[in-house]
């Protein structure tokens, strides 16, 4: 693996301050997309949406959150372009503030398209800044910047809850101030992006197409399995965003600002699972840690329909715990993969991330519609027991690709 070298008072190592950069902004991005969804019972009470509708607004934000990011991906590898990162997040800005005065659904699906499409143009670009950061520690860097992620996607229900709930739509633009700080810092790290590129004469990747000893059609069914792992994983997760508060309200008569705090428990847990995922990753394999994090969360979730409102705060939290762990292996493994396309399998990944939770949120809001909340999540607990086709991932030599602390190097 070709290392770059950071800023001239970073050089030598890990750039730590450009890492905790990207997951303070990665924080600010995903804290602002989570405020949509925290905002739905409002929305529901206030124009009198439908759970399809909300379903659908779910389905915009998520689809223009992902539908560009692998293009953004692909032409970030080939031209990268340093201040790109804080240019989207001024599409979140506008999108925030456009939220906060909608008038109608037409407008709001507006305005979430706008946040959707400032996410799109961060996450392949900045899962880029994060491996050049990386000095080698790829599973770390990673790590690092999803779990601001996570973080951010736990914090925004709960200041929905504080600040929009109480005070109405209209706090929203608050959340605006967010997305000003993200473009500044942003602006920050896309002058060391700059100096980077200019210094090492953009050597930002490897000029191999495939781990050693894995011939293509390995990688490619390598490929398959990551995605399906995706899919269970985002999938169930789309449910417990975008519907846990309203399960937990119509079985459990909690308030909605009760809800939200349940939602940010399992929102922090889940932020947790992920830097732990990236830790256990590096120790005991990646292969395993994948495994483990879907389908070890599977007896958790298929009791979680059953349980009185105690327990099921608890294992809610265990099952974001567990859950969460996987993506970071997920993203690491499939660039030691293709580790010349880094940015493009990040924004495959991140794409997949947010299009099949937008997905899942319009097929469970339709479902919900037809036969109840209660019974989308009898449904949407059966879907970790797809961890099971991780067993397939290939297994290779101590070092590379599960096992080992450098990955591909």
């Amino acid at each position: 693996m070709t290392r770059l070298k950071g800023h001239p008072r970073l050089t030598g190592g890990t750039a730590y301050a450009i890492l905790f950069s990207i997951g303070f902004c990665h924080m600010l991005n995903d804290m602002i997309q989570s405020v949509v969804p925290a905002l739905y019972p409002l929305l529901k009470d206030n124009f009198g949406f439908t759970f399809a509708q909300i379903g659908i607004i779910t389905l915009v934000l998520q689809l223009t959150s992902s539908i560009f990011q692998p293009f953004v991906g692909l032409y970030a590898d080939r031209h990268p372009q340093p201040y790109s990162l804080a240019a989207g997040m001024c599409f979140t800005l506008v999108g925030m503030l456009a939220l906060a005065f909608s008038p109608g659904f037409g407008s709001i699906l507006v305005a979430v398209a706008m946040i959707g499409c400032g996410s799109s143009v961060f996450h392949p670009e900045a899962s880029r800044v994060a491996q050049m950061a990386s000095g080698g520690k790829k599973s770390l860097a990673q790590s690092i910047f999803q779990v601001g992620g996570n973080g951010g996607s736990a914090v925004g229900p709960l200041l929905a809850a504080l600040i929009v709930i109480p005070y109405g739509q209209h706090a929203v633009g608050w959340f605006a101030v967010a997305a000003l700080l993200a473009s500044v810092v942003l602006m920050r790290v896309g002058g060391w992006y700059s100096l980077v590129l200019t210094r090492e004469a953009r050597a930002s990747g490897v000029g191999r197409r495939a781990a050693p000893g894995l011939p293509g059609r390995t990688v490619r069914m390598a490929m398959g399995i990551l995605v399906l792992m995706i899919f269970s994983k985002y999938f169930f997760n789309a449910c417990m965003t975008s519907y846990f508060t309203f399960y937990l309200i119509d079985k459990f008569s909690i308030s909605v600002q009760q809800s939200q705090l349940c939602l940010f428990a399992y929102l922090a847990a889940f932020a947790a699972g992920t830097l732990l995922g990236g830790f256990l990753g590096d120790r005991y394999g990646r292969k395993y840690v994948i495994l483990f994090s879907i389908l070890g969360a599977a007896p958790f979730t298929l009791a979680l329909p059953y349980l009185n409102l105690g327990l099921t705060i608890v294992v809610a939290v265990l099952t974001g715990l567990i859950i969460a762990s996987a993506f970071s292996a997920i993203v690491v493994y499939a660039t030691d993969l293709m580790p010349d396309k880094v940015g493009m399998i990040a924004g495959v990944f991140f794409g997949l991330m947010f299009g099949l939770g937008g997905i899942g949120s319009a097929f469970f809001g339709w479902l919900a519609d037809a036969a109840g909340i209660e019974f989308v999540f009898k449904v949407s607990t059966w879907l970790p027991l797809l961890g099971v086709v991780a067993a397939f991932l290939p297994d290779v030599r101590p070092g590379r690709l599960s096992g080992g602390n450098n990955g591909m190097e």
